[in-house]
C-alpha cells in the first residue's frame, strides 16, 4: 500500500499529494465512508489536484487531507471507519503544528452528526451552499416525464427534428479524443476553468475507471459527459459538454446517458451532479431539472472558550 499508514501520534502525519498510485487505498477507504458528496472522489481529487491542492495521508481506516490554496488552507473530513475522535485531533494537532487556521471542510448531514455524537458542544458548524451537491433521480433523468420536465422535452423534440442523423455511442480510447478536441473548440467562446482539469481525466481515463458517452450529429461530436459511480447507489458526473448553439443539445446528452448508465448500472438509483460554485449561470441549469435532493455540506471550527 502507497499510503503513509501510520499510528495514532499525530506528529507521524505525512500528508502527500495525489498521484494514481493512491486509487488503490483511498477507494478503500471511500467505499467504507460510501458518501454521495462529490468531495469523497478519487478522480475529484487527482484530475483537480492542481486548482484545490489537496494532500492525503491514512490514518488506519481513515483518510485525511490537507488542502493548501489560493483561499487558504483546511482539512477535509476525516472518512472512512474508525476512530474518529483520535483523526479528528490528529489533525487539530497537525494544525497547530503547521501553525495554520484548524477548519474541517466537506462535513455532511451525517458527518456532523458524528462529530457532534464524539465532540458534543465543541464545534460550531456553519453550511458552505456553494458546495452543495446536486443529486436526482437516474429514472426522472432518463424518461423526463412530468409537468417540470416539459420543457426539456421540448428541446429534445426540437434537436431530434433538425438533426436527424444523430447518434450516441459510449467513450471509448479510440474515440476520447474527439471529445477533447470538442471540449477544446468549446472552450474557445467560454471561460472555460476546467479544461486542464479534463486533460489530466482523459490522459488517465482508463486508470481512473472512467466512463462516458457521446452525441454526434452528422459524424461530428456535439456533446460528451464523463462520470464514474460514487458510492453504492450513486453516480457523479464530473464533465458535460455540449454546444449550446445546437438546441436541444444538453438536454440530449443528459437524457441519453443516464439511459445509459441506467442498462450499464441498474443499481444506480441517483446522479450526483456536482455543485454550481455560486455560479448564476450554473444554478438555473441545475436547478431547472429539480433535484431530489442536496448534499449540504458544512465546515466546522472550534467553539471559543
Amino acid at each position: 500500500m502507497n499510503s503513509c499508514t501510520i499510528s495514532s501520534d499525530p506528529e507521524t502525519l505525512q500528508f502527500k499529494r495525489v498521484g494514481l498510485s493512491d486509487k488503490p487505498w483511498v477507494d478503500r477507504i471511500l467505499k467504507l465512508e460510501d458518501s454521495r458528496s462529490s468531495a469523497w472522489c478519487f478522480a475529484n481529487m487527482f484530475f483537480w489536484s492542481e486548482t484545490y491542492r489537496p494532500t492525503v495521508c491514512a490514518f488506519g481506516d481513515r483518510l485525511l487531507s490537507w488542502f493548501d490554496q489560493a483561499g487558504g488552507t483546511f482539512y477535509g473530513c476525516p472518512i472512512g471507519s474508525g476512530d474518529l475522535k483520535s483523526a479528528v485531533l490528529a489533525i487539530e494537532q497537525d494544525a497547530i503544528t503547521r501553525g495554520v487556521p484548524f477548519i474541517i471542510r466537506g462535513l455532511t448531514e451525517r458527518s456532523r452528526a458524528n462529530f457532534e455524537a464524539v465532540f458534543p458542544g465543541e464545534f460550531d458548524y456553519a453550511p458552505d451552499p456553494n458546495y452543495f451537491d446536486y443529486i436526482y433521480e437516474v429514472e426522472k433523468l432518463a424518461t423526463l416525464a412530468g409537468k417540470k420536465l416539459h420543457a426539456k422535452r421540448n428541446h429534445i423534440n426540437r434537436f431530434l427534428e433538425h438533426n436527424p442523423d444523430w447518434s450516441f455511442e459510449p467513450i471509448t480510447l479510440e474515440n476520447l479524443p474527439a471529445c477533447l478536441a470538442m471540449a477544446k473548440e468549446w472552450a474557445s467562446g467560454h471561460a472555460d476553468n476546467d479544461l486542464d482539469a479534463l486533460h489530466r481525466a482523459v490522459a488517465d481515463f482508463e486508470a481512473l475507471g472512467l466512463e462516458g458517452g457521446l452525441l454526434r450529429v452528422d459524424g461530428r461530436v456535439i456533446a460528451f459527459t464523463i462520470g464514474e459511480p460514487l458510492n453504492s447507489d450513486t453516480y457523479i458526473v464530473h464533465f458535460e459538454k455540449a454546444f449550446a448553439d445546437i438546441q436541444g443539445a444538453y438536454p440530449m446528452i443528459n437524457r441519453e446517458f443516464a439511459r445509459y448508465i441506467q442498462t450499464l448500472r441498474p443499481n444506480v438509483r441517483y446522479f450526483n451532479r456536482e455543485e454550481d460554485l455560486g455560479i448564476e449561470s450554473l444554478q438555473r441549469a441545475k436547478r431547472s431539472y429539480y433535484p431530489v435532493f442536496m448534499v449540504e455540506k458544512y465546515h466546522a471550527t472550534r467553539k471559543q472558550l
